[in-house]
Order: structure tokens, then sequence, then C-alpha cells
């Protein structure tokens, strides 16, 4: 091969990381590659296992002495030579950061450069005049003086200001002594020594002004130097007061100058960035210290069924004997003040809310009530009670904007900052993009505007317009987190690197995935070289470079299937990936759709952008919710839908969203269930045979082999959580954690277990060969396949059989049974959950199962088994609903909800109801349009 090519192209040469068998490739640089293939071929193996791992090792090779100390001990991948490779920046789609103070504004750098733009350009308005608040210097009084006409007669004072422990007297005595000799009294000009006289006489105590200096108006610049100085004077004697005094006019007006920040009476604190800053104690809301809640009474616990009246018992704390007095009390007065004790609470003005909560000169309201409560908990009841209605609330005193509240004071083009991060990014771009500057201010935000613009611009190519600035990172989609991620990269503007990104379509409606491809090639037009893990048919249609591996997944995949372009890929035989692509081999859609019998209505919806909507869910059988990215589907299913079933079951649910009702056939249902791509155990601990209990089968049966039972190994033994027999050098997690200073912890295998989690002794124990590590490294096919598929079995082996086979029914037959649950993607660990369900068979309560993007991580071929796993579940009497844009599984559902038509504000609507034959015919919904074509 050339020599030349390492330059353009990043060569891996026989790579044996995971599965991949000795696979070699040439990824061409600066080009935007797709390496596709079934789930759990080896895609992710070749991509972050192989390519970003040694592209991470090099990277802290190039750091001090003191991080090179542990590369002796860091794990190369398992590869004979990488050439040509890149500084690795991997952008998955994994939500990292679970911090209540990390915003998107915060994680895409926004944040910072408003605070900067609101320190510099921003201007205090007084909240009692809505004036401008400005600090007055010497120029300012020179400027008004000349402004006025020539030839009039200014005097400029200052109010005679007595320190602590002196008499006016005093004070006037010192005065003259430094000069002063003039001062007003009730708008009369006087001598200081004739005032003292008769101050000494009659023993009056009104103060007077003291005379700076007395001017004629004009345009000499002797005049102007003069009441420079005086002015300047002024400030010094007045502690930061001067006044002008114009004598020529009638009524002798006084104007006044300040060189301190006020107004209205009130001093004002100058903007500076940690004013802005809710992540710092200055800045901060004192009451929430920056976090936007407090703990407080709960509006959703104390109004929990907000389509009552007040009448109706809609205050659950003022239910019973002595409690309802407090409702009585309001219902007995209502009629003086005309509130409505028989509308819904739903439907009450903000200003009769106001009145409910903290009450009139007529009935003390909630606020008040709970006020009571606590001033009585020494006794039980109370405390119990105050407990039962305790929950996160806004903060009362920042009104949720984490700030203290003068920051709110400050405005750049009529918006403060907290108007600002509320804002949708496409509404914040036409904004930022349109605002008008005076042009000192332009200057000075130049800079910074075009950051903002920048950031705000790519946020909304990849789809993510109908977010704000001050929405929580930890509440993101891994797509949404991901595509951030994403964009903040780009906003970055790195040149000359390698970007590997795993599906980065995930969570994208069809219609915004053109949107996020463009992102991809400016990132590759900007000299680097974009490697992504995906399934989309539009993202691999779009690729310069297509590397498929398989043929199939586990121990079946591994190899180069197919390397090229995509018409090269369209004739190619052996690849799923082409087979699906150009309809050769299809999934088999149902023949016929379940009728709905059954429904659950959610009425009244507005969390959010959900207008006013009410929406039937069938069930006993297959519903999809769909619609385009931030059209409402999360906030109908996560918000209200699952945590209002949540409590009717007697769960505990988080902040249930705003709707009037719940009804429809409820009883049919005894529990449910939301199956997300959350991992499946926080701890490295966790993995698939732990999760299934499979693992407790595993022990009892090696506890059960002669040599253990003569050397007393009880099942206990086998567990690499508890000492005994695993490994004390690592606690049996296989590697141990190396805390770097300026970086990531580095995890390095254990050099005394060498990995394998257990004590040489416990390794002794071996079931038809195969000890407990070499069980745990098992593929769940490879498992089944051991544990006696087809012959006579043990109860032992039965049970494990069981446990597991669900896993290969979803598809994970692929994975590892003691792999990490932290190594597993969004979709895998949803998946894994899948099979749990399963394997627990028919649970007896009839349960709604609902799926967010079950397709994450699958490729077209794998679908199929998915929807068999999800049409089992409703064999066996459940129901399944499921928020999802992938085309096959809505060409399945047997009912589909569209909401939408667009994102954010523009969305919150049901646009269609019905089955996929009829969508197609929807003109208002781009699910129709995408999956018509």
């Amino acid at each position: 091969m050339p020599e030349n090519k390492d330059k353009n192209y990043i060569r891996v040469i026989k790579s044996r990381v995971n599965n991949l068998k000795n696979l070699s490739v040439d990824i061409p640089r600066k080009k935007l590659v797709v390496i596709s293939g079934l789930s759990g071929s080896g895609k992710s193996s070749l991509a972050f296992d192989t390519l970003y791992a040694d592209g991470q090792r090099r990277y802290v090779e190039s750091l001090s002495s003191y991080a090179r100390q542990f590369l002796g001990r860091m794990d190369k991948p398992d590869v004979d030579d990488i050439r040509g490779i890149s500084p690795a920046i991997a952008i998955e789609q994994k939500v990292k950061t679970r911090s209540p103070r990390s915003t998107v504004g915060t994680s895409t750098e926004i944040y910072e450069y408003l605070k900067l733009l609101f320190s510099r350009i921003g201007k205090t308005y007084s909240p009692i005049s809505g004036k401008i608040v400005k600090r007055n210097s010497v120029s300012d009084v020179v400027n008004y003086v000349g402004g006025l006409q020539n030839n009039n007669k200014i005097l400029v004072l200052v109010p005679i200001i007595l320190p602590e422990g002196r008499n006016l007297l005093q004070q006037l005595q010192i005065l003259m002594q430094q000069g002063f000799n003039r001062m007003l009294h009730k708008g009369e000009t006087k001598r200081i020594e004739d005032f003292v006289d008769e101050k000494t006489k009659s023993g009056k105590n009104d103060v007077p002004y003291l005379i700076i200096d007395r001017l004629i108006s004009s345009d000499d610049d002797n005049m102007r130097s003069r009441l420079a100085d005086s002015a300047e004077t002024a400030f010094y004697e007045g502690k930061g007061q001067c006044l002008i005094m114009n004598l020529s006019i009638e009524g002798k007006p006084i104007e006044k100058f300040s060189n301190k920040f006020e107004r209205d009476g009130i001093v004002f604190e100058e903007p500076s960035v940690n004013m802005f800053t809710f992540n710092n104690p200055y800045g901060a809301c004192k009451k929430c210290e920056g976090f936007g809640n407090v703990i407080g009474i709960d509006e959703d616990l104390v109004i929990p069924n907000k389509s009552l009246s007040v009448y109706d018992d809609a205050v659950a704390c003022w239910k019973g004997e002595k409690m309802s007095e407090w409702k009585h009390a309001l219902l007995d007065c209502s009629d003086k003040f005309d509130f409505p004790v028989h509308r819904p609470y739903l439907q009450l003005s903000e200003e009769e809310k106001e009145i409910l909560w903290n009450g009139n000169s007529y009935f003390e309201g909630i606020n008040q009530f709970f006020k009571y409560v606590e001033e009585q908990t020494y006794k039980i009841q109370y405390r119990v009670m105050l407990s039962r209605y305790r929950g996160k609330t806004t903060c009362p005193e920042c009104k949720g904007t984490r700030l203290r509240k003068d920051a709110n004071y400050v405005k750049v083009a009529g918006k403060s900052i907290s108007d600002i991060v509320k804002m949708q990014l496409n509404d914040l771009y036409s904004f930022f993009k349109t605002i008008k500057l005076d042009g000192n201010q332009r200057k000075i935000a130049h800079r910074l505007l075009i950051e903002i613009n920048n950031r705000l611009e790519f946020l909304n190519d990849v789809g993510l317009g109908y977010l704000s600035l001050n929405r929580l990172s930890n509440t993101l989609s891994g797509g949404e987190s991901q595509r951030i991620n994403l964009a903040t990269s780009l906003g970055s503007s790195l040149v000359g690197s390698m970007y590997i990104l795993d599906e980065p379509s995930i969570g994208l409606h069809s219609r915004d995935t053109d949107r996020l491809l463009k992102v991809l090639k400016r990132l590759r037009d900007l000299g680097n070289t974009v490697i992504v893990v995906e399934h989309d048919e539009k993202v691999i249609k779009a690729a310069d470079n297509i590397i498929d591996i398989g043929p199939d997944a586990g121990e079946h995949g591994g190899e180069l299937v197919f390397q090229g372009s995509y018409d090269q890929l369209k004739d190619n035989d052996i690849s799923y990936t082409a087979l699906y692509l150009t309809k050769r081999k299809q999934i088999v859609h149902p023949a016929f759709r379940r009728k709905p019998r059954n429904y659950l209505e959610v009425k009244g919806a507005i969390e959010n952008n959900l207008k006013n909507i009410d929406v039937k869910i069938p069930l006993n059988m297959l519903c999809l919710i769909t619609g385009v990215s931030g059209s409402g589907k999360s906030t109908l299913v996560r918000d209200i839908v699952y945590p209002a079933l949540r409590r009717k079951f007697g769960g505990y649910a988080d902040k249930l969203g705003k709707f009037s009702s719940l009804e429809g056939d409820i009883s049919s249902l005894g529990a449910v269930e939301y199956v997300d791509q959350n991992p499946i155990g926080r701890s490295s601990r966790s993995n698939p045979a732990t999760y299934l209990k499979a693992f407790d089968e595993i022990r009892q049966l090696f506890a059960n082999q002669p040599l253990a039972r003569q050397r007393r190994y009880k099942p206990g033994y086998f567990s690499f959580n508890i000492s005994g027999g695993r490994c004390d050098n690592c606690d049996g997690e296989g590697e141990v954690k190396v805390e770097m200073q300026f970086m990531a912890d580095i995890h390095l295998r254990c050099d005394v277990c060498q990995g394998k989690r257990y004590r040489d002794e416990v390794l002794e124990i071996k079931y038809n060969g195969k000890n407990i590590a070499d069980i745990l490294d098992m593929t769940i096919n490879n498992a089944i396949k051991f544990f006696g598929e087809g012959k006579d079995l043990s109860l032992n082996e039965k049970k494990i059989v069981e446990k597991i086979k669900p896993l290969q029914e979803v598809g994970l037959g692929y994975l590892r049974l003691g792999q990490s649950s932290n190594t597993l993607s969004g979709g895998e660990a949803q998946r894994v959950k899948l099979a749990y369900f399963l394997s627990k068979g028919s649970l007896g309560t009839p349960t709604l199962f609902i799926f967010d993007e079950p397709s994450t991580g699958l490729h077209i071929h794998d679908i199929s088994k998915l929807l068999k796993s999800m049409n089992a579940l409703i064999e066996i009497g459940h129901s399944v609903l499921v928020i999802e844009h992938n085309n096959e599984i809505i060409k399945s559902a047997d009912w589909i909800i569209d909401l939408g038509p667009e994102g954010g504000d523009k969305g919150g609507e049901i646009v269609f109801e019905g089955t996929a034959e009829d969508i197609v015919k929807c003109k208002k919904s781009f699910t129709g349009k995408f999956l018509n074509d």
C-alpha cells in the first residue's frame, strides 16, 4: 500500500476488540463515514472501543509525566496497529449529567455569553418608575448646564450632611474653615457666618444646602472647566450628590445628579458577570440557592384533581370535620368578593388562584392554613398531615428564575436574562438575529452576538428549536443530549478532529433528519472526520463512505461485509442493510389491526405546549404516539399518563402535569410500567444475569458441584457482590479505578484476578468444563446452548434458560451474561427491561407498558423481534403504549395518535387518530407524509 495512504485514511489493522475478527479497514479522513450492521455486530466495538479508545490513549500520552506514569497500565485496544488517527471526540447518546444545576444554556455555553452580554451592555431599570438607572458623572453635569440657554444664573448645591456625633453649627464651622462661605436656606442665599449667628439665637433645626459655586451659563471653555471642578467638589461633599438650581427660571427648578447607582431612593447593584450566575452565591437566589425550587407545599398534592371546584372539595387538605371549617369560611364569605366557588380550579384566573392561596381581608387562604398546621406540629397528626402535602415547589422568591431579584432589573433590548432563557430556541434565534442596539452597544456586543447566534443556529439545525435555555439537562432524552453535544462541538469550531457519534438520529422525526445531516456535513466540511454509528436509512444514503459490519450479531458478526458508497452497497447480497434498503427483504406487517374496545381517556391536558387536548388511548393493543420532535409526546405520556396512573394504583410518582381528568376503562388495568432508556442499574456490578435473576440459579448450580460441596462453598461464595470468593484486590469489580486530577478517572483491569472477579480457588469449581468467570463471559445465545437447550435439564438449568431466553427473543442474544449494565446503550437497557417482564410470563395483573423509543440501536432486521416481543405482552393480556418515530414500528401499530403539527408552541394538538392506512391520507400529518413516501 502506498505510504501516503496514511495521510488520507485512518487505517485499522487486525482489530480483535470484543467480537471483531481480525478486522482491518481503511477509513477515509475528512469524510462522513457511516458504520452500519445488525445490533451487536461489532459497530460500537470498531467505533468506540477501538478508534475512540486509542485516540483517547494517545491524547493522555501527550500529557505530563504525572499522567504518563499510568500509561503502562492502561489497556490498549486489542489491535495490531492504528495509523493516521486524529484527536478523538465521542458524542454518545447518554445523558451524562444528573446535576439539577445543569441546563441547556450552561451545557451549550450560550448562558456564559449571555452573562457577559448583560454585564457589559445591560441597562438597569427601576422597578418603581420603570426609568433607567445610571451613575452620573461630572461630564453629565457639564453637559446639562451646557444645554441651557446662555446667561442663566446657576447654583451648584449639595445638601449639608451631618456626620455622626456632630450638630449643624459644628458642621458649618468646619465648612467655613474649609473655605465655603455661602449657603441656601429657604430659597435664599446667605453667608454661613450670618446664618450661624441667627441659628444660635433661634435654635431651629432645619438643614440648609451648601453652595459650592455660583455661575452664569455660557459656551466659554473657562466656565465649563470651572463647572467641572465644582461638580467634582459637590460629589465629594454631598456624598455622591450634586444639585443644579437654575435661578433664571420661574420656580427655580433643581436637577439632581448622583454618582451612586441609584434611582427612586433605591441603590442598585451595578451589573457584573456573577450577578447573572445562579451557580455562584453572589447571583443565586438566596431562598432556593440557585435551584429554582424549594421544599414547600406542593400545589399538585394540595389540589390533586384540578377539574373539581372548591365547593366539590378540590382542596384535599380541607376535608374532614375539623379542616372543612377553612373551606366553609371561604364559602360563607365568597359572595363579598365574588369568588367562583363552583368553577373548576383549572378554569380559575391567576388572580382568583392568588386569592385562594394567599387569602384576603375576608378569609385566610391555603398558605395561612399550612402556617397554622406548622404551629401545631408538636402533635403527631399535624406532622403527618404536613408531610403529606410537602414536595418540590417553585421558589416563591425568584419564581423559578434561580437568580437574585435585582438581576431581572437589567435588560437588553427590553428583555431580562430570565425572559431570554424561557424563550424557545427558534424564537430566541429570531430575537438575536433582529436585535436592535445603539452604535456603542453593538460594538461592545459584536463578538458575543456572533458566538450566541452561531450556537443557536446549530441547535435549531439539529432539530432542538422547541427547547429553552433553562430546560434542565437531566430531563433531556439521550438523543436530545447527544444533539446538544453535537451543536456545542460545532460551536467550538475544532478542525482536524475525529468525531464519533452514536445514532444521532434517535428521537428525531424523519422530517428533521435532513437538518441533522446538514450539521454533520458542516462538521465534515470544517476538516473533521465524522464517523457515525447509524441505522437510519437517510443517514446511510447521505454518507460519503459506508462500512457494514456483520453479517450477523455476536460471534457470527465482527467481519467487514461491505465498504464503499451507497450506490455500490445496493448491489450487495450479503449485507442485511443492503437487503432492507433495497426492499429485497422487508418486515412482515400484520395483515389485520386489533379493533379498539376499551379506552383510557385523558381530558384537558395543558402541560407545557399541550393545548387543552382530550386523548383516547385504546387498551389491549399496540398504540403508538408519534409526531415531530417537540410536539408534546413525552409531555403527554411521561408527565401526565404515567404519573396519573401510578398515583391511581397507589405508587409514588414525580410531578404530575396539568390536566382535567383521567377517565375511561381504568378498572381493566392493575398496574403501569414505564420502560425507559435509563441504565438497568446504577452500579457497575449490575448486569443482565443479575437483573433477570438468572445469576441466583447459576450460583446455586455451582454450589451443587461435588468439589464445591466438599469445600462447603455456599451459593453466596460465588457472588462478586459480597466478600468470600471474590477477588480482594478489586472487590469483585474486575477492574480498579485510578483517580486522575485533570480528566475522567481511568478504569484498569485488575492485575490480581486479570478481570475475572474471583479468587483462584473459586475458579477451580467447574460445571461442564467451565468456571463461573467463563459463564459470565458467555453471550446469551451461547449460554442458552450451553445450559442444555433441547436436552434433559435439571431444575436449575431449566430456570436459567427460562430467565435468559427472553433476552434472545428481544434481539439481545449477543450480550454477555456478565456485561456491566453501564456499558449498555439506552436501547439495549430498555430491551433488557422488556425481557425481564417477558421472563415473568403472565403477570396476573393487566399492565399498561409504556416504551420510549424502543427502536433505539436496532437495525431494521431486529425490529421484527422487538414487535414480536411487544405483541407477546399484548397476547397475555397487557396493553402497550409506544412513543416512536420509526416507520417500521408505525406501520405495525394497531392505533396511531399523531401530535403536532409542529414542535414547541406550534405543536401540542392532535393531528390524527387512527390506523396506518388512514394516516397517509392526512395532509396535515408529517408522519403520514413520510410513511407514504
